[in-house]
């Protein structure tokens, strides 16, 4: 799959698809993908794995040999516990060397449903149950993580389990459990020991895309799919064979499986595991640049949270010289953090897009052309995408002019199948195979693609639109401020009115004061400066790095409710506000009290009534009587 294509702009995008994608692959499922990867040269380097930052010389290789026959025995032990066509493998396993041999192997005898280890039990079991989970893969007890616990207490909840399999554990007859390691070498590592012929259009992965709230959100990705994404990764990344990338981003996430996993593997290159835990282990950060320095990568993917810790570490002479560019998406990028990263560096960064339903990558900022910094870059060969006029109740009305805001859609080859359930799938779909991502954009005259948001992220202040970047981007330019994120708090006027919450760098002695007359200094639009500035020690994170915006509404909302009910402090002994995600109304706020002694249960809940009647957040009133001695 090895490809080195020059693409500058979106002309050389339709000059490469003057070839029909169907003459470009030469290959139609993940197995045989990895098996051409791998017969580059066997006995190179497919993974580096490093344990932690401060001793990342010693790294554990896995040669390409060990690599594919890894996989083979994990299909054929998955075969053997009656793993078909239609059966899902689900894993919780950390960023190690396992988690490709469970993946790959799964994909090539049945589905792979990777799930955040992070999770709770009942999120988990919860996906498992959607999934139809047969097989569980999963770390056995280890110090510092409580993956084992979470199946332990999970996995007699699960109707459809047969087999869970212990990594880096032993098997245990009596519990039913199956030791990885012990098991799958009773199986050849030269061949399948079953017959399959894998249809492009067989499903081979499923990822959770939803919250950890509510019915599991399920995307059914196909052989083709994937494939074809790693064909057009390929196209667009200029990465030759022998040369090495790093993953730093989850295993559970299809940018750590995909783009810095699949694709290296294709084309015989080295992946450099960094680390169980990947960029959350402190001693990788501290040390990256030497880590770098030490094994020459030409790139690796990030998020913006990332490089933001990144830009405050010392290079300290390190030479980062090999690495041409690193790929930021998953979150827009700051200008501000843009630039401030790469003078820091003097790294190239490439932002781009994807999403986990559309492969993991559909457009990219040009290695070989113009960037235009802030934008997600040009599509990439085969994929459609376009700006799209819906009206209120999601319908197509029209496609979107040059820079008008619309929705942003995609078609192709690279677009999944829907999600397992069907409740889902409402809404998602326009006309012609087009999928509504749900984020709002733009698409300037040479193609660029930019996005403004998404439609439940704005902040909706009296029938005014409002982009939380521009408020950030004034943000980061303040010396001290390390990262903000704005959201929108309820209000009893405006329907909302953006906030901003805010980290400081080290040693920082901002304000809220300063910082807030630097925004009313530095925000243009009026609507947008913020009311308030809350500094906080921590801003809440995805798993994979991304600023977790709903906990932050909730956190508003909550400190909102508290302040509006103080007002009743003599008449109740206690008063708490909970903010809860609910199926029915999204967001719901709990408020649990207990009147004061002689105080009117009714008359209290009617006061609540009138003091909350201006807010849209649904909420209910738990009343606690006294209890009387």
């Amino acid at each position: 799959m090895e490809q080195q294509f020059t693409i500058r702009n979106i002309s050389d995008v339709e000059a490469i698809e003057k070839i029909p994608l169907s003459k470009r692959l030469k290959v139609k499922n993940t197995y045989e993908l990895l098996e051409k990867g791998a017969a580059i040269n066997l006995d190179a380097i497919a993974i580096s794995f490093l344990f932690d930052g401060d001793n990342f010389d010693k790294s554990v290789d896995v040669t390409y040999r060990q690599f594919i026959g890894k996989i083979r025995q994990t299909a054929n032990m998955l075969h053997d516990l009656g793993t078909g066509v239609n059966d899902t493998v689900t894993y919780l396993l950390p960023n190690i060397p396992q988690t490709h041999y469970a993946l790959w192997g799964a994909e090539a005898v049945g589905i792979a449903n990777p799930v955040n280890p992070m999770l709770e039990p009942a999120a988990i079991r919860d996906i498992c149950i959607a999934a139809n989970t047969k097989v569980l893969i999963a770390l056995g007890e280890f110090p510092g993580t409580d993956i084992w616990e979470k199946v332990e207490k999970i996995r007699n909840e699960i109707p459809s389990l047969t087999h869970v399999v212990k990594v880096m554990g032993k098997t245990d007859e009596a519990q039913k459990i199956i030791g990885f390691e012990e098991k799958i070498e009773q199986y050849p590592d030269d061949r399948l020991t079953f017959d399959r012929n894998i249809n492009p259009d067989d499903i081979a992965s499923m990822y959770h895309t939803g919250g950890t709230t509510g019915r599991p959100k399920l995307a059914l990705r196909t052989h083709y799919n994937e494939v074809t994404v790693t064909w057009d990764i390929s196209a667009v990344a200029g990465i030759k064979r022998a040369e090495a990338v790093m993953v730093g981003l989850p295993l559970f996430h299809c940018n750590g499986t995909i783009v810095t996993g699949l694709f290296p593997f294709s084309i015989g290159a080295r992946v450099i595991m960094l680390s169980p835990m990947g960029y959350r282990t402190p001693s990788i950060m501290q040390n990256f640049y030497k880590i770098v320095e030490h094994y020459k990568p030409v790139f690796f993917s990030s998020v913006p949270t990332v490089l933001s810790v990144l830009s405050d570490i010392p290079v300290d002479g390190a030479d980062i010289s090999s690495l041409r560019y690193l790929i930021c998406g998953a979150a827009p990028l700051s200008v501000e953090l843009f630039k401030r990263f790469e003078k820091h560096t003097n790294m190239r960064i490439l932002e781009g897009y994807g999403l986990t339903e559309v492969g993991v990558a559909s457009s990219a900022n040009p290695k070989d052309g113009e960037r235009k910094v802030g934008s997600i870059g040009i599509r990439m060969p085969y994929q459609e995408m376009k700006i799209a006029i819906l009206d209120e109740k999601c319908n197509y009305m029209r496609d979107a002019y040059t820079d008008e805001i619309g929705s942003l859609c995609i078609k192709g080859p690279c677009v999944f199948k829907g999600y397992v359930e069907e409740i889902h799938n409402r809404g998602i779909w326009l006309s012609d195979g087009w999928f509504n991502t749900g984020d709002m954009g733009r698409e300037d005259k040479d193609g660029f693609f930019w996005l403004t948001g998404r439609q439940k992220d704005l902040i909706i202040r009296g029938g005014h639109n409002i982009d939380p970047a521009i408020i950030e981007e004034a943000l980061y330019k303040l010396e001290g401020v390390n990262t903000a994120a704005a959201v929108g708090r309820p209000d009893s006027h405006a329907g909302e009115v953006p906030v901003a919450y805010v980290t400081l760098k080290k040693n920082s002695k901002l304000s809220e004061d300063e910082i807030m007359a630097w925004a009313r200094e530095n925000i243009s639009e009026q609507a947008a400066i913020p009311r308030d500035i809350i500094i906080t020690d921590e801003i809440p994170l995805t798993e994979i790095g991304k600023v977790f915006k709903p906990a932050l509404r909730n956190d508003v909302a909550k400190k909102l409710f508290e302040s509006e009910l103080s007002i009743m402090e003599d008449l109740t002994s206690e008063l708490v506000v909970d903010i809860e995600e609910d199926k029915r109304h999204g967001t719901c706020a709990m408020i649990y009290l207990t009147p004061s002694s002689g105080v009117d249960s009714a008359s209290i809940k009617e006061q609540i009534d009138g003091i909350l009647a201006g807010y849209a957040i649904y909420y209910e009133v738990m009343i606690r009587e006294e209890d009387m001695d």
